[in-house]
């Protein structure tokens, strides 16, 4: 780690700000350069008290950046995560007020709810599928509380910035449909992600570490490091198998998984 205590309360407390107000803070990736991956999780743990101390609940994790062409694209070899809270979930079918997001976007993923606790070291495939009450169909709205570039050096976002703002994550919708994950191979569940009825992207589960499940035990494992695990209840999105598609005014989303199941989201 490079950032002092500091360092690290002012950079939450700034991305903290510019969640309420819908102002974005700049990089932290400029502001901090030698800032690392620890550093950056540091950030999002001093964050994510700041939204309990508000009255946040914790309902659960997100995993992202688990596609090979977004890893490439922000030099990593691993996926991220961040944490879901309870006032992040819509109902399937709901328009989300104008102003409750910044630069909203959204993906297509497969949502695990656990029945019961998964706590690492040496989670495995296996110990995953048993922990796993059903999977659902989801579609996941992104944010940026951090700016995409900076407006002076045109420097982008890098993964410590992404990190530290808890992932970018700011919503989740869930489908209707549940499923046993041993009935299905999730690696062939696949989904038509529509924008105001123009197909924008498809993709399958297997781009997602080539099966979601693997997403989970990732996740299991280093939540073990730092002393955390999942927890019964807890609802796990385990990563996009698509690029993100932009939210714009007005619009509506599908992500039609098949017989699978559909989700809807739509913008004032």
């Amino acid at each position: 780690m490079s950032l002092s205590q500091k360092d690290i309360v002012q950079a939450a407390e700034n991305l903290f700000r510019a969640e309420q107000t819908g102002i974005q803070t700049g990089l932290l990736s400029l502001a901090y350069p030698d800032m690392d991956m620890e550093d950056a999780y540091a950030v999002q743990a001093e964050l994510v008290k700041r939204k309990i101390a508000a009255g946040g609940v914790v309902k659960g994790w997100k995993i992202g950046l688990t596609s090979k062409a977004m890893q490439d694209a922000l030099k990593i070899d691993i996926p991220d995560s961040g944490i879901l809270f309870e006032d992040m979930f819509f109902d399937n079918g709901a328009t989300i007020p104008k102003g409750r997001f910044i630069q909203p976007r959204i993906e297509a993923e497969i949502a695990f709810v656990l029945k019961s606790d998964l706590t690492g070291p040496n989670v495995t495939r296996d110990d995953v599928l048993a922990a796993t009450d059903y999977v659902v169909p989801a579609l996941e709205i992104l944010d940026t509380r951090i700016m995409r570039s900076d407006p002076q050096t045109g420097a982008l976002r890098k993964i410590v910035d992404t990190i530290s703002d808890n992932a970018a994550n700011a919503g989740i919708v869930i489908g209707d449909q549940r499923h046993d994950p041993t009935d299905i191979d999730l690696r062939w569940i696949g989904a038509i992600v529509s924008k105001d009825g123009q197909v924008e992207e498809t993709g399958l589960g297997a781009g997602v570490l080539n099966d979601p499940v693997t997403g989970i035990v990732w996740l299991a494992n280093r939540l073990a490091q730092y002393g955390n695990a999942l927890s019964a209840g807890d609802v796990v999105l385990s990563g996009s198998f698509v690029r993100p598609i932009e939210a714009t005014p007005g619009s509506q989303i599908i992500g039609d998984f098949g017989t699978f199941g559909s989700v809807t989201i739509s913008f004032k």
